[in-house]
């Protein structure tokens, strides 16, 4: 694609004078050249095969998927994986600029197939959340550096190894009961201030002291009580995929631990910055942080790249 690209470049600011003859500029940004004949070929194949390769529009914290028959292996960017059941599945990161073209792939055994996504504006909205007068509305210098190394951790989380899948989607509810969910990629302040970035889950407005479960079978790489996101659980389900849940009003698991489908993790409540008792839900795949509904859903319902 890196190819293709620099070739779109140099067509876009240079002019043919005659045919297979010297380029000159149509600004100042391109000095003329003389192509060899020998090039050209090479020249008409890139640009026929930029041309023909499919590509679909979506929106960040989106998923699109490609089904290829007999796929092996999906590509996206500089990272790779299994199909989920044969389709390959591509998560978008809520803070992907608009109008940048993601090279993906698909391996299947006749041959490999490539693709783009191109990023489309997408509207989250915006919402000021007035706190009270908790720590978090105003954190000292100490309640930073503590929210520093909560950072630090999760890190270590989002960027182990992927291992095998163990989930299959969609994924199963994280609470029960599951009023509808809100706010995920809204622009928040707090208080009139600005947050430093969107809303990166779903706030599901759950009676305090229901039971909060796991999505799917995974491992527990976290379980503590954190400065901003109150008592906390990431679960790691394979396949570069971590589930998040904050503001619990406690933690029935333990860090290590092994956790299969509907296990309660703990109860709704209102640790950490929050106004009220609600779960925060979140999931992050492939490092792409998500809209959590996508995995939620039926599959079907996720965009799909057409040849």
């Amino acid at each position: 694609m890196e190819v293709y690209a620099r070739l779109v470049g140099f067509f876009a600011v240079c002019v043919p004078v005659g045919p297979k003859r010297a380029w000159v500029p149509r600004t100042h940004g391109c000095m003329a050249n003389r192509v060899p004949n020998k090039l050209w070929p090479i020249l008409v194949w890139s640009l026929t095969a930029l041309a023909q390769t499919p590509s679909i529009s979506s929106g960040p914290g989106t998923v699109v998927k490609w089904t290829i028959e007999g796929a092996t292996r999906c590509g996206m960017r500089s990272r790779a994986w299994k199909p989920l059941k044969g389709v390959c599945y591509y998560p978008i990161d809520l803070e992907t600029p608009v109008g940048t073209r993601i090279p993906i792939s698909v391996t299947a055994p006749a041959k490999a197939h490539y693709g783009g996504i191109v990023v489309e504006a997408l509207d989250y909205g915006s919402e000021d959340v007035p706190l009270p007068d908790i720590p978090q509305a105003n954190p000292s210098a100490a309640d930073l550096a503590r929210d520093a190394r909560d950072r630090a951790k999760l890190a270590k989380i989002f960027t182990r190894p992927d291992g095998p899948a163990e989930f299959a989607l969609p994924l199963g509810p994280p609470a029960h009961p599951l009023p509808p969910g809100k706010a995920f990629g809204a622009k928040r302040s707090f208080n009139g201030r600005p947050a430093p970035q969107p809303h990166m889950g779903i706030d599901y407005p759950t009676p305090v002291g229901s039971p909060i479960m796991a999505v799917a079978r995974g491992t527990v790489m976290m379980a503590e009580e954190m400065f901003f996101e109150g008592n906390a659980v990431f679960v790691d389900h394979g396949d570069g995929l971590v589930s998040m849940y904050f503001h619990l009003a406690d933690i029935k698991v333990d860090a290590g631990q092994t956790v299969a489908k509907g296990v309660v993790l703990g109860h709704v409540g209102s640790t950490g910055r929050a106004t009220g008792p609600h779960l925060f839900f979140g999931v992050r795949w492939h490092d792409a942080r998500i809209d959590p509904k996508f995995l939620l859903e039926q599959p079907a319902k996720i965009p799909e790249m057409k040849q």
